[in-house]
């Protein structure tokens, strides 16, 4: 009988360890049991105290409001971008004007943002930097005058912001052109 070469048995030997532990491996997964049936959905209360209802502005009434503020910029040769943000602070709706900077929309969704999120035109938050000039460090907000808030049954539902027109007193003007349309 010939001997085999130390490369041919050490191949050979390799092979046969490999079919083994691919066999045990798919012995021991096969068996494995079944992961567990996850629970029933559990159901909130049927007298709802968990749970509260909000007010939103559709994308309807938002592209409504924003097209309201940039007509009223329009009509002053104001070149400026709106943005309208839901009452989560998500952006709705922007538009941005014909000839708009470029820093405009994004100061606008800014605006937009910040005066949902504190539920007051954003001249009025500028002020409150005198006391607190740290509020300028949250993330996302713009304390320039030309955001405001949109109100329902005494709560915020969104923020309308704009932004490019020479004063922050005239893109307040336009925003609240926005929210005024909202009323009728």
């Amino acid at each position: 009988m010939k001997k085999l070469s130390l490369r041919t048995r050490v191949l050979t030997g390799t092979l046969v360890a490999g079919a083994l532990a691919a066999g045990t491996f798919g012995t021991v997964s096969a068996q494995a049991a079944a992961p567990a049936a996850a629970p029933a959905a559990i159901t909130a209360d049927a007298g709802n105290a968990n749970l509260r209802q909000s007010t939103h502005l559709t994308i309807e009434a938002a592209t409504k409001a924003a097209q309201a503020a940039l007509d009223a910029a329009e009509k002053e040769n104001q070149r400026v971008s709106v943005a309208v943000a839901d009452r989560n602070g998500t952006t709705l709706v922007t538009l941005r004007g014909d000839g708009a900077g470029p820093q405009s929309y994004e100061s606008a969704v800014k605006k937009a943002y910040t005066a949902v999120s504190w539920n007051a035109p954003t001249s009025e938050l500028a002020k409150r930097l005198t006391n607190a000039p740290t509020l300028k460090d949250i993330p996302n907000t713009l304390f320039l005058a030309g955001g405001a808030p949109v109100t329902a049954k005494d709560a915020p539902i969104a923020g309308i912001g704009v932004a490019g027109a020479p004063s922050g007193d005239l893109d307040e003007k336009f925003a609240q052109a926005g929210v005024a349309t909202l009323a009728k």
